[in-house]
């Protein structure tokens, strides 16, 4: 498929998905942008700027959910112009893909409304690329199904079929756990999209605070760095300069001041890993 101009296939190289949870004010994503455009930079790296403008699958309905869609959808234009990077939100209901798709460069669909039908299409139907991510209740086949209904209504409004991101963040393992089962990415590649690794929520405790989620953020460059030596296109980490007093999802983001060190890593392994599938084929 084609991202934000650049091929995206088994053999290319990585790239990363990347920024806070949400959208705390406009100076703070801001801030966070320019911080990952100038890494960016340094590393020759496809990286795609995230931030949710409303999360709207809080724990607790006093949590902060983030500066609505108008709003939200202002600043990541504002983040596009002013750093170069392509941006990526979240989209949570039919009716917001279009005025979305209108503003950023890909479109992501949340974890828990991958089996909603109507919202796959919607969303599959505006032309954008789209990540879309694996339930945490379903297994890495069911999503043979999802990318159907996709391709399917991509088709109907006269768009291309190739462009949909699949992305695992871990599996429902009992209460307020999640596993991430490496098995499942080369069974999603199967479909024929490029795959991408959630490090940051696969290591998140759903629920886990009792209000809020917990989280195990020591574990992130780990399974990153086993998502990328199995083969996957993309990584998504999010990140923030202090995750401690993060708004949303702070116990499973990665410090903001590790995030160059832990993907220089990932790149390393990458054209490892890469070069070995290039001469298997």
């Amino acid at each position: 498929m084609k991202l934000c101009s650049r091929t995206i296939d088994a053999q290319s190289p990585l790239f990363v998905i990347a920024g806070p949870c949400v959208i705390e004010s406009e100076a703070h994503v801001l801030g966070v942008a320019q911080v990952l455009a100038e890494i960016a930079e340094r590393l020759d790296l496809l990286l795609v700027f995230k931030s949710s403008f409303d999360k709207a699958n809080r724990t607790s309905g006093t949590s902060f959910r983030g500066p609505g869609l108008e709003e939200g959808l202002r600043i990541l234009e504002k983040v596009r112009a002013e750093t170069g990077l392509p941006v990526l939100t979240d989209v949570h209901e039919a009716a917001q893909a279009v005025p979305v798709a209108e503003v950023v460069d890909v479109l992501q669909t949340p974890a828990f409304l991958a089996r909603q039908t109507d919202f796959i299409c919607a969303v599959a139907a505006t032309g954008k690329p789209v990540n879309i991510k694996k339930a945490q209740f379903m297994a890495p086949t069911d999503m043979g199904n999802v990318v159907a209904k996709a391709r399917q209504a991509a088709a109907d409004a006269g768009h291309g079929t190739d462009n949909f991101l699949l992305c695992e963040r871990g599996t429902s393992f009992g209460y307020n756990s999640l596993v991430s089962d490496m098995r499942g990415l080369a069974i999603m590649a199967d479909t024929g999209c490029p795959v991408v690794f959630d490090a940051t929520h696969s290591v998140q405790q759903p629920g886990g605070l009792g209000s809020r989620s917990g989280g195990q953020s020591e574990y992130v460059p780990l399974l990153a760095r086993a998502a990328v030596a199995a083969g996957v296109s993309g990584v998504f980490m999010e990140t923030h300069p202090d995750p401690a007093n993060a708004l949303s999802d702070g116990p499973n983001a990665l410090p903001l001041d590790r995030f160059e060190a832990l993907v220089r890593q990932l790149q390393a392994i990458d054209m490892v890993t890469k070069s070995v599938l290039t001469s298997e084929t």
